[in-house]
């Protein structure tokens, strides 16, 4: 009796701590899910609402009951996918049909809010406040956020840019000599910090009503000074109290901004607005973008191909004199082979961009040579490639490896009795049976190095550049170029980035599916 009650009584045992870790799992789950949707919804983060609650409700289905076994395994995979792959690239797709960028990240309110109170002046009887700065992030980027003591009433405040002020929980804060030293979820900024940041933080402007703002005067000080542009919501203009002057809305561009009565741009402020597919019709008409995306794409091409080709017969060639067993010490030879791949990417580029210094760099200084490799484009690109070669020669090296040595020697010996020299074997049989194995890895790197960004950025920086250039340089491949018009030096278009990304996505896509319907021919050798 004690043997058959015995395995029940240890499953019901030993389920308690299972049914205890899902109600904890679950638990977190929800409380996270709570604190977090709100917060979304208030930041008007609709795609990530939309991600989090149905996933939030099936991770609800899958693990609160015995059923759904495989689901179980499936979710976390699928999640993961959509939240780091799948979302980003929606994103990126509707970025590119918006005039995000500099100027134009927020909504048209933030950047009345902003143009206004940029022009608040103070008046001979402003109030002042003993100000601390406070930031949820870094003492250097921000965001800032405005602690405010008024010195006649001792109340406290706090705002952010563009924002009304508010009153601060005095169980929030605290306040030592009249001012603000501490407060939760904030670091407090010292004098030195501030004075760091101080043309940031000059330019904050807390709203107290319509017209009336708070900014800063000196490190310790702000005061309540009066707006000079106004902004009447009923005919949606902006007023130069001052001079009279009205900017009402106009097009400039693809995007609606503030113009004066000359129909130009008034103020550096825009706000973030559909453009609809004007990003690619500019990407397409515009014929200095459409040369410069031409000549960045036929570089790429260069690029790409010319490393897969230059790695693999160099990898190749290595593989197969080191695949003769007349030579000794062949594994001595392969691990020294194997160095440049076991050194960190971005350590060899760095190192690489030294040696191609023009006055002390190693490669002039040992062949007594005084080419400046990165002022001329043509010597650039070759020191790209060079570069490259020498990262990428041990992955094929060690792929090639592994597909002679599974190659029959049979194959060889019938090739030799049939009277074929070792170069016809190579040739004719060794190669087409390896290239059956290799091919995808060929189209892979192809893919990689087609997006290899790394290899232009911390070797060339995508240069030289053409006097006036900032959007592409001599060594520019096309993700390299996208990265700098999204944050070069001629300021951030993220929008229009976004739409040659979609460009290149889909055309690396076009690219792989030829590669991959051409090594089908490979195929009938097997």
């Amino acid at each position: 009796m004690t043997s058959l009650t015995a395995p029940a009584h240890r499953e019901r045992s030993t389920s308690v701590p299972a049914v205890v870790g899902r109600v904890l799992l679950l638990g977190i789950v929800l409380a996270v899910t709570v604190w977090i949707v709100p917060v979304m919804i208030a930041t008007k983060q609709w795609l990530w609402v939309g991600v989090t609650i149905p996933a939030a409700v099936l991770f609800f289905v899958l693990y609160s009951t015995k059923r759904f076994i495989p689901g179980k395994y499936i979710f976390p995979g699928t999640f993961f996918l959509a939240t780091f792959l799948i979302v980003p690239i929606v994103l990126t797709v509707s970025y590119s049909f918006t005039n995000y960028g500099d100027g134009s990240r927020g909504s048209k309110e933030e950047a009345i809010a902003s143009i206004t109170g940029n022009s608040v002046q103070q008046a001979p009887d402003s109030p002042l406040y003993a100000m601390s700065v406070g930031t949820t992030g870094t003492p250097t980027d921000g965001p800032f956020t405005l602690f405010l003591v008024n010195q006649q009433t001792g109340e406290v405040e706090m705002g952010e840019d563009g924002k009304k002020a508010t009153a601060a929980d005095s169980s929030d804060v605290t306040v030592t000599d009249g001012r603000v030293t501490a407060a939760d979820g904030y670091t407090m900024l010292d004098p030195r910090q501030i004075n760091a940041a101080y043309q940031t933080i000059s330019q904050i402007a807390v709203e107290v009503d319509d017209t009336r703002a708070i900014r800063a005067q000196g490190p310790n000080q702000a005061f309540v000074g009066t707006k000079v542009l106004q902004y009447d919501e009923a005919t949606d203009t902006i007023t130069n109290t001052s001079t009279g002057e009205k900017y009402t809305v106009g097009k400039v561009g693809d995007s609606e901004v503030f113009v004066d009565s000359t129909g130009k741009q008034a103020f550096a402020q825009g706000w973030l607005q559909n453009v609809g597919g004007d990003n690619y019709i500019r990407l397409f008409t515009n014929s200095k973008i459409a040369q410069q995306f031409l000549q960045a794409l036929a570089w790429t091409l260069v690029f790409a191909i010319g490393s897969v080709l230059l790695c693999f017969v160099v990898g190749f060639a290595l593989a197969l004199t080191l695949n003769d067993e007349r030579i000794r010490g062949r594994k001595v030879y392969r691990s020294v082979l194997l160095i440049p791949y076991a050194i960190p990417g971005f350590i060899s580029l760095l190192v690489w961009s030294n040696f191609y210094n023009k006055d002390f760099g190693l490669i002039n200084q040992t062949l007594h040579l005084h080419l400046d490799w990165f002022g001329d484009p043509t010597l650039a690109k070759v020191a790209v490639l060079l570069t490259n070669l020498w990262m990428g020669f041990p992955y094929m090296f060690i792929v090639c490896t592994g597909a002679l040595q599974s190659i029959p020697d049979e194959l060889m010996e019938a090739s030799r009795i049939d009277g074929a020299s070792r170069l016809q074997t190579t040739l004719r049989i060794v190669t087409p049976l390896l290239l059956v194995s290799v091919a995808p890895l060929l189209v892979s790197s192809f893919a990689f190095n087609f997006n290899n960004f790394n290899a232009i950025q911390l070797l060339t920086q995508g240069g030289p550049f053409a006097p006036g250039e900032y959007d592409r340089g001599g060594t520019d491949i096309l993700i390299s170029m996208i990265y700098r018009i999204a944050f070069g030096g001629g300021g951030s278009d993220f929008g229009f980035a976004s739409a040659i990304s979609v460009a290149l996505f889909v055309l690396t896509g076009v690219l792989a599916m030829i590669q991959f319907r051409f090594t089908r021919v490979l195929e009938d050798i097997n």
